[in-house]
Order: C-alpha cells, then structure tokens, then sequence
C-alpha cells in the first residue's frame, strides 16, 4: 500500500479550498482520508497555509510521497528541507497583518443626532384607584 500527501478540496465553484491529507494512493481525491495534517486556503491573501509539521516530518519519515502540489507547500513551510537533512529551512509564508481597530475621532461630532425626550402621559387610572377604597370607607 502506498501513502500519498496530497489536497483534499472543498468549498463552493470557484471558492476552493483545501485540507492537506494523508491518504492511501488507490482512494478518491475526497475519499477517505488517514490523517488530516493542515490546510490550504489558496483565494485568501495572502494565501493561508498550516501545516503540522511534526506529523507531516513523521508521514514523510515512514514513506509517504507528496503530490507535486503539496511538496511545494512543503517547501514553504520549511518542513521538505527538514525532511531533507537541511537544519538551516526556514519558513517563508506570508503573514496576513492584523486588523487595526476603529477608533472614531472624538472632536467631531456623531453622524447621528439624539432624540428629543416625549414628555410622560400622566395615567388618570391610579386616581380612580385612590377614590374607591374613600368610597369603601364611608360605607363602613
């Protein structure tokens, strides 16, 4: 039996994206998979790559072959050179910066104006209230 490393894809038409699987080489690209050992988001950008590198280093130390696509994954993560022998591999994947935080400038004034306060209905109900137990009283 022999195991490849290769992309499983999913998403939508035209939305692809991918999980980088460990699988035997007879089954079908979506088939069932061994291992799921990071993944690839190629529409994003940058690209999001992540791979788990101690057992990408493990399935390529007992045999497995990477797709052509997956090796060069491989080679950016720095994980193909480790397996090489090369101490020196450095990943060079491209970091997406964080989002900075809005924040509103405080001399201008909001977009929004604030509501004009209604003055409260007085209820005429709890009058009526106060004069039925007077009426109760005089009765006694």
């Amino acid at each position: 039996m022999s195991v490849k490393i290769r992309l499983k894809r999913l998403g939508k038409i035209r939305a692809p994206y991918y999980r980088i699987v460990v699988a035997d080489s007879r089954t079908k690209r979506d088939g069932r998979v061994i291992e799921e050992i990071g993944l690839y988001h190629p529409t994003e950008n940058p690209s999001i790559i992540e791979v788990k590198s101690e057992r990408a280093q493990y399935w390529l130390s007992v045999g497995a072959q990477p797709t052509p696509q997956v090796e060069a994954i491989l080679k950016l993560t720095g994980d193909w050179g480790k397996f090489k022998g090369d101490k020196d591999a450095v990943s060079t994947v491209k970091v997406k910066e964080p989002k900075v935080p809005f924040v509103a400038d405080e001399k201008k004034k909001p977009v929004l104006k604030p509501k004009a306060e209604k003055p409260a209905v007085k209820e005429e109900a709890p009058a009526e209230t106060e004069a039925a137990p007077a009426v109760e009283e005089e009765q006694a």
